[in-house]
């Protein structure tokens, strides 16, 4: 290592409002990667977007440096430069980006100030219309990235896909920190925290947006008495949401609290978590279910089979399929001792292969080969 201190990282991400899944990932990353490596977070965001302040909130827990790049949009220059002063007034040597626009920019910037590229594939699951142009621009910056990480192998086959060669591809999965998100409470007395009421309550979180699917876990809790629901999360998908609540007459057993910026209470309170999205990556969500022995039920969709192997750790079910969906949370509904299985062999399952500290271990290593490939 340089005598004059740590190697500086530039991860960066575009984000608005306070983030998501990849950025739990993100904010985390620097205190695993100390003393060798200076990791910086820095996010793209528009100016004026008040759900910044959360993600300031989240870095500030996590001890996260964080830098703000204020982002008026596609043509906005500044962008550009304030980057750039970032790069050269921290001697940055290795960029780390995260989306479509931060690695065109990773490669504009690399011809003006020297280092080293790497990228993050987390996973396009919110689909617009511009998400075709999203996906050209990817594959033309990956192939000319010298690392290519994906969190699940689907993302890996589509890298290579993407004419990124076997040897700059690299399948490094999502990752929790274990004694962060370890069960301290029972599900009752988690309730009686939050106010809740005794009874088996459901839980889900996420964008409240139509990948997610929320539509078909509320049908889903409707045909089952005296079940509860509460799904977590903020987005467009809320008023139509919120009409099937009602035109279901659910309303007094299904709750849409909005955004919670620490899952961990709440996800003590859930007796089962569900997660039926029609696209994801590999969801942090259910990686945090999972580690704090909550029971789940997911689609079988990128790289969730890998993570639960259906009948044994937890129950899969196909997208989109709502009688599988009905009946797969019925019967974990019913079984409390299906339940108590799956809580402990989710746990055993995220120690032994999702720890936050060998993912991170990982990339470190993965960064001293970039600067030092000779070892």
């Amino acid at each position: 290592m340089p005598a004059a201190g740590p190697i500086v990282v530039f991860d960066t991400r575009v984000v608005t409002g306070s983030g998501g899944g990849p950025d739990k990932t993100i904010l985390n990353s620097p205190r695993f990667l100390a003393p060798h490596y200076r990791m910086l977070c820095g996010y793209l965001h528009p100016p004026d977007d008040p759900g910044f302040a959360d993600l300031r909130a989240k870095a500030a827990r996590y001890g996260a440096p964080l830098v703000s790049i204020p982002d008026r949009g596609p043509w906005d220059w500044r962008v550009v430069s304030g980057l750039l002063r970032v790069c050269r007034r921290e001697k940055v040597r290795i960029y780390h980006g995260h989306d479509y626009k931060t690695n065109a920019l990773g490669l504009l910037l690399a011809r003006f100030h020297r280092m080293r590229l790497v990228t993050t594939l987390h996973g396009w699951v919110h689909h617009t219309g511009r998400t075709p142009l999203y996906y050209t621009i990817d594959r033309w910056t990956l192939p000319r990235y010298e690392r290519v990480i994906s969190v699940s192998e689907d993302l890996h086959a589509a890298a290579m896909c993407a004419g990124v060669s076997a040897d700059r591809a690299v399948l490094l999965e999502n990752g929790i920190d274990v004694e962060d998100y370890r069960r301290r409470r029972t599900a009752a007395e988690a309730k009686t925290a939050l106010g809740l009421s005794p009874g088996l309550l459901v839980g889900a979180c996420g964008r409240l947006e139509k990948e997610k699917a929320f539509d078909i876990l509320i049908r889903s809790v409707a045909k089952l008495p005296g079940v509860r629901l509460s799904i977590l999360g903020e987005g467009g998908d809320r008023p139509r949401l919120e009409a099937l609540v009602q035109e279901l007459g659910v309303g007094d057993r299904v709750m849409l609290p909005g955004w919670v910026s620490d899952v961990r209470g709440t996800f003590e309170a859930f007796d089962v978590f569900a997660l039926p999205s029609l696209r994801e990556g590999l969801p942090n969500v259910l990686l945090e279910a999972m580690a704090l022995e909550v029971p789940c039920v997911a689609t079988r969709i990128a790289g969730i089979p890998k993570l639960i192997q259906d009948g044994e750790n937890g129950l899969l079910v196909e997208p989109g399929d709502q009688a599988s969906f009905d009946a797969a949370l019925g019967a974990l509904a019913a079984q409390r001792t299906m339940r108590e299985r799956f809580a402990a062999a989710g746990r055993r399952t995220i120690e032994t292969r999702y720890s936050f500290a060998v993912r991170m271990g990982k990339l470190r290593t993965l960064y001293d080969e970039l600067l030092n490939p000779a070892g």
